[in-house]
């Protein structure tokens, strides 16, 4: 960041600064917890886990390649392969909120309330948009798995003497845009943080924590964006698949966290580049703009599909 933006950061953690993130869990986790005298002590306690487990079980459908053998041994490099793991993965990072919610709500803080009722609203809407952008790579694929969208961008495309892999993002870049817009908001990352706006909200739903129950809320939401660039890259960038990525599972491994890190440094460039929406805003780009774009990319997606298979 503070090279995106022609600055210093600190630098005094490491080399060039760069233990700084670490220094500064271990100084969170030295805090002291403080609970507030009015809080509902038990939501209090357990909300933030809400969202910290919701975001690590949403990782048990991400394909990380196939199965390999290992010291005589079959290895799944997937923990679960669920016909539904598309939509496992969208159902979680919805449930996700209640962790927010629940949390502004036991704070018995006003402003912790308000970003909790803002998170409420801003999930429901771009959760509608995130799901809807994703009709057209399931239309294409003929199924919800993420292994089966995963093997349906295998084939190749030959374009004369180039040939390349028939990745989603080449036929549904709309849906692309639009899943990318949504996911930002869904993880209530800046541009799109209105929940935790501080000048507004001093700190939003998370204003009366500190100390370790404050890292849950900070790791769920980092995690959260981890998952969500994981699932773009399985469904858009072909997950594991590039290079040599066939010759050995190592590299499809590597090709798949590639492509992860360069959805999270879209989200650093984001934050360094753009200011914060105002709340209308936020909305009126779900309801106005994104949402008729998903559905007439739905639309032409159809018609495509009906057009290659003779059906008209």
């Amino acid at each position: 960041m503070a090279a995106m933006q022609d600055r210093m950061g600190p630098t005094r953690t490491g080399p060039k600064g760069l233990l700084q993130p670490i220094a500064d869990g271990i100084k969170l986790l030295g805090k002291e917890d403080l609970i507030p005298a009015a809080a509902d002590k038990l939501i209090f306690y357990f909300a933030p886990l809400v969202i910290f487990v919701t975001a690590i079980v949403s990782v048990a459908v991400i394909p990380f390649g196939g199965t390999i053998e290992l010291f005589g041994r079959e290895i799944n490099l997937f923990i679960t392969d669920l016909n539904v793991g598309a939509l496992y993965v969208l159902a979680f990072s919805s449930i996700g909120v209640y962790g927010i919610i629940l949390g502004a709500y036991a704070s018995a803080n006003r402003y912790s309330l308000l970003g909790g009722l803002r998170a409420a609203a801003q999930v429901v809407s771009y959760e509608i948009i995130l799901g809807l952008s994703l009709v057209g790579v399931f239309m294409l694929a003929g199924s919800l798995s993420l292994r089966d969208i995963l093997a349906a961008q295998q084939t190749q495309l030959e374009f004369g003497p180039l040939t390349i892999s028939n990745w989603f993002i080449l036929s549904q870049p709309i849906a692309f845009g639009i899943f990318m817009i949504a996911a930002v908001a869904e993880t209530n990352r800046a541009p799109f943080d209105l929940p935790e706006a501080e000048t507004e909200l001093v700190s939003g739903f998370h204003t009366e924590y500190s100390a370790f129950r404050f890292s849950f809320y900070f790791l769920g939401e980092y995690i959260s964006m981890i998952v969500i660039s994981l699932f773009a890259s399985t469904l858009f960038l072909g997950g594991t698949s590039g290079p040599g990525s066939t010759a050995y599972w190592g590299l499809g491994l590597l090709w798949l966290l590639l492509k992860t890190v360069m959805f999270l440094f879209f989200y650093v460039w984001l934050r360094t580049t753009l200011p914060r929406f105002r709340y209308d805003q936020l909305m009126g780009i779900a309801w106005k703009v994104l949402l008729p774009a998903t559905l007439l990319n739905i639309v032409i997606t159809a018609f495509i599909r009906l057009v290659g298979n003779g059906q008209i």
